[in-house]
Order: C-alpha cells, then structure tokens, then sequence
C-alpha cells in the first residue's frame, strides 16, 4: 500500500540522525537562508528558558513538513528549511565545544563522569553531522581529515548565494579554521562580510563559550533529548505544499490565550456575563491592532507579565542581583500566578487597558518608528504608559520616553550581540522595576539608560558601525533627529517607503552607475544600501521616480511630475535646498560616503547626548 502522511513527533537528536543516503533536501524553489542573529536569539532564550525552568516536558520547536522522495533517500524541506540549518549549524558549534571541554577535565580525576558524559555526547553528534558508525569514531578524533565530507544537508535553492558555507563549516575541525575558510563578501566589513552560515554558527560558539564544561553537559541533553519537533512525512510534493499552505493561511492556534481564556471564563461565576462582554471587547480590539501588526492577544498576556513581575519585583534578589530566567506564558498564569486568573474580571480589565493604550498610541509617528527595531522595545514602552490613566496618556508623554529609549535599541540595532546579552536584557529587566514605578521619576530613568550607554560603548566605534550599517530601521531614525535639528514635528505618513537617492535598478541604472564614479558592479552593491544613500518618502512619489536620474528627482520648475519637491519629509525637502542653485546637479559616491559619514555623526551625537 502507497504511504500517504506520517506524522511523528522526534526528539531534535533523533530528527537529524539520518541513516545511509538519507539526506535533506532544500528544493530550488525555496527562498535562501535567512535566519539573522535576531532569529538566533531568540531561539537561544528560549531554550536557556527553558533549561532554567528546570521543565520536565519536552521543549516543543514546531511542525517541519518533508516530502519523501527516491525511496526516502532524499528528504525535501517544504516547510523548517531554516529551523533545520539552524540546528545543524548550533550542534557544529556544540561539538567543537564539547572537544573544547573534554580537554579541559580529561586530566582532573574528579571529573572522570562528566568527562565520559561529555565524550558520549560528542560521539552522538559526529554521528548525526558526518553519519560516522561506531567504528568511524576512533579514526575521526584521531584526525579530523579522516570525516567523510558532511552530506546531512544539500541546497539545491537557485536563490541561495552561499550554500557552500554549511559544509565549509561541518567541515572545519574548529572554530578558528571555518572563520578562515568560509567565503568573505566584498566590501563589507566586521561581521558584515560573512554570510547568515557563519553569523549564526559563530553567535551560538560564541554564547556556548560562556558556559561552563557541567552546563555545556546539560545543554547538549537538552538539545538532543528534550528539545522536540512534529515531522509530518509525505511522499506527494503537491499534497507537502498544500498541507503547508494550509497550515499558513490557516494560522497555528494561540493555544497559551486560549487555555488562559477558558480559566477565566471558567472562574468568572457569577461575573459571567460581564467577563464574555468584556473579553469580547478585548478580544475585538486586539484583531485590529493584530490587523496592523501592532500587537496579538498572546502580546498582550505577555507584557502584562512583564509589567506584574516588574511591580512584584519578582526576579531582584535581596542584593539587587537581576535574573532573566522569564516563564512561559502558560506557566506563569496557571501554574506560577494561578490567584490573576480567579479574578476573571481584574486580568480582563487590565488586558484592556494594554489593549487601549496602544488603541491610542498606534499612529504616533515615534511610535511606528520604534516597531522598526526589535521587537522588544514595545514591552518597556508598554511598561512605561502603564503607570498612567488612558486620558493621561499624550503624545508628549510618549516621545519624552521612547527618546530615550530609541538610544539604547539604536546601539542594539548596530551590536554583533543579541537583546539577551547582559548589556541589554539585564539591564533593562532591572531597569523596568524604575519603569512601571509611578514614584520614580521620568528624569531618573533618562539618565540610567545614558549612564549605561556611555559606560558600555565607544562613540567612536559606534560611528564606525553605522557607516557599515546597511539595513533600514537607522533610515527612520534619521529623519526623526533632523526634525528635532531643525525644531520640526516628526511625521510619518499612511504609505511610504525607503527610497534610494541613487537607484538600485532600472533601465538607466548602467549610465547612472558610471555617472556616480562605480564602474564595478560589487562596489555598487556595497554602496547603493548604506545610509547616506536612503532616506524616507512616500510612496506614490518612490514609484514614480524610484529609479530616475537625481537631476530628475529634485528638479523643481517641472510640476506635472513629482519630485522630492512634493515630498512632507523633512530630509527629502532639505536635499532640494542642498541642490537648488546646482546647474548640473549628481549624485555620485563621494556625495554617499559625505552624508554616510554625517549621519554616522548625528546618530552617535543622539545615542551619547
């Protein structure tokens, strides 16, 4: 009989042991591997979460869909591609650990267990990365030449750059040889110039190097045993990707917000009806705001946690020591703080007021500005405004913190470490005691988060990242410090986006290129996406001259078509006064590294002042 779906619920160990050819497959189609170090992150707070929690059930990381094909030999990643490369690079990072820390207590009498448990561990890994047989171990850790070349995993995606750098890493004996050998991207600099592979694979070396020989034992326990995955198998490629899409389009519940839900409703009683009024409203209010992907409902469950255990001071020590360590949420609310959830209408009433401040709050410019950095950011802002009663709550009072609190994400946004570093997470989790205190003044605050900032970062250095810096949410913030500059509100409008002053494409882009001084098209790629050459305008203005001559863009005597002369932004304005009595105006990359190096400038004056 023909096989048609098999689900199976594995252990992440047990998921990536493939036997003979077995192999995984990324199929052409797919996009390349994008997971960033945001994404790392992440993934790594929940699982030092849930290693801290001390949870005896299995730490559940999703469904990933394969379809089987060529008698199972070749198992094509519909859906996990990046979950699945993201493991395999975090079990390279653990095995080189694991050499690390057998060389260091093999000697010590005293650690002869842990030791064995450490070589134990390491054997199972190099038979899950190099599909080594017992026999094979021997000769491996003999010499590392002697692995068969890594085959776990082949990339067939025609959008993938820098496939070879998976196996360029598997197949380095250490850390120090795969940051040698993998591939260096042109003109960038820093971190900047490796791929995502060698990002990633190096952000989880680097945090497991912090971890002591027993933590790095328990860790690979629970990579290996306790961490788990749903693998639905399929041997019909249509029917992998319409269960895929379906699972999409569909949405996986949000089963922490409705067990939550069905307790309260439950313990609502007599207060029945109020409480089904009640989360209705909640629940409706929140749909919108999910809508414009502001917040959801388990976003909602979640900053109240953060704001009740930071009015507890639940995790400050007697000696003012900070832990991280932050439950789930179904754990919080019914196992850890099980009285929130028998006043049904209390919990709802403040769900609501969450739900009603950022209701009021969505479209201040600032505010849509932050949703560009981490996401993090909404939990302390959220924190802050719950100190006041919706009415009190304006504009001002809004800008007067986020002002500051944009300092901190803007060094976030540029640093190679994550928001779980100390220099981040730890510091804002004891700053969010101050935060949700209506005692403690706003001035207070203010001066933690610049003491903090001048004491753990060069201005110097922090110039130096932003004129590497490439990515967007920096776009935004330029635009808001120029109109502070220049006294101006700050002002976003319904539809914009990041315009190129000169064009990433288009039919004159060759000319355009050379008329810039860029006659090599990798040097124009390195240049093309860096600040100086971005700035913020609307829409219906970008699509019609996004890819013009400059000379176009700022002409202002022309007034059937539109320029930057038509433009509310406040830098798009300040480029026609910069080029007005210019006869020959052009764009070239000098005139990009000029205002690269500017920007660079007013951005580290806002993070330092």
């Amino acid at each position: 009989m023909a096989k048609n779906i098999e689900p199976k619920l594995k252990k992440i160990g047990e998921y990536l042991k493939l036997e003979g050819d077995s192999k995984f497959l990324v199929p052409e189609y797919q996009r390349a591997y994008s997971w960033e170090e945001k994404q790392c992150d992440k993934l790594w707070q929940d699982i030092e979460d849930f290693i801290d929690s001390g949870g005896t059930d299995p730490y559940f990381f999703g469904t990933i869909i394969i379809s089987c094909q060529e008698e199972d030999k070749n198992l094509s990643l519909i859906d996990g591609q990046q979950r699945t490369i993201t493991f395999i690079l975090l079990l390279k990072a653990l095995l080189i650990r694991l050499n690390q820390s057998i060389e260091e207590t093999k000697g010590d009498e005293d650690s002869q267990r842990l030791t064995r448990a450490l070589e134990m561990k390491r054997d199972r890994i190099i038979k899950i990365l190099y599909k080594a047989k017992d026999e094979d171990i021997y000769d491996i850790l003999a010499n590392f030449e002697n692995v068969q070349t890594a085959d776990i995993l082949e990339n067939l995606s025609i959008n993938e750059q820098f496939s070879s750098d998976l196996k360029t890493i598997l197949n380095s004996h250490d850390f120090k040889k795969a940051e040698n050998e993998v591939k260096k991207i042109k003109y960038k600099q820093r971190n900047n110039k490796y791929t995502n592979y060698f990002r990633n694979f190096k952000f989880f070396y680097t945090k497991l190097l912090e971890r002591s020989e027993s933590n790095i034992n328990v860790f690979s326990e629970y990579i290996l045993d306790k961490s788990e995955i749903i693998e639905i198998r399929s041997w019909n490629v249509e029917q992998a990707i319409t269960m895929f899409n379906s699972l999409n389009s569909d949405g996986m519940p949000l089963l922490d917000a409705d067990i939550i839900s069905a307790k309260l409703y439950s313990n609502s009683g007599d207060n029945r009806e109020d409480f089904v009024e009640k989360w209705t409203e909640l629940k409706g209010l929140v749909s919108d705001l999910e809508q414009r992907r502001i917040v959801d409902i388990d976003s909602i469950l979640m900053q109240y946690m953060y704001i009740k255990r930071a009015i507890d001071r639940e995790y400050i020590s007697e000696t003012g020591a900070v832990s991280v360590t932050t439950p789930g949420l179904r754990r919080y609310y019914t196992e850890e703080n099980k009285e929130l959830l028998k006043n049904s209408l209390g919990l709802t009433a403040q769900l609501l007021k969450i739900a009603k401040t950022w209701d009021i709050i969505k479209y201040y410019p600032t505010v849509q500005m932050s949703a560009k950095f981490n996401e993090n950011i909404k939990l302390y802002l959220i924190s802050y405004l719950y100190r006041y009663e919706l009415d009190e709550i304006t504009e001002n009072l809004v800008v007067d913190f986020l002002h500051y609190l944009l300092k901190l994400f803007s060094v976030l946004e540029l640093e190679d470490i994550g928001y779980s570093s100390a220099k981040f997470k730890t510091f804002l989790f004891g700053l969010n005691i101050k935060v949700v205190d209506k005692n403690t003044e706003i001035e207070e605050i203010k001066k933690d988060i610049k003491s903090h900032i001048n004491k753990n970062w060069d201005k110097e250095n922090i110039e130096k990242e932003i004129l590497d810096y490439n990515k967007n949410p920096l776009v935004y913030l330029s635009e808001y410090i120029y109109s502070k500059k220049i006294d101006k509100k700050f002002k976003l409008p319904e539809k914009y986006e990041i315009e190129h002053i000169m064009p990433r494409s288009g039919k004159n882009i060759v000319q355009i290129r050379i008329d810039a001084g860029l006659s090599d098209e990798e040097e124009f790629l390195s240049v093309v996406n860096k600040l100086g050459n971005k700035m913020l305008l609307e829409e219906d203005i970008n699509r019609s001259i996004g890819n013009a001559w400059f000379r176009t863009k700022i002409q202002s005597s022309v007034k059937e078509k539109k320029g930057y002369k038509d433009s509310m932004f406040l830098l798009a304005k300040n480029m026609i006064d910069t080029y007005r009595d210019s006869s020959e105006p052009v764009w070239t990359v000098e005139d990009i590294n000029k205002r690269t190096e500017k920007i660079s400038k007013e951005i580290s004056d806002f993070i330092f002042s």
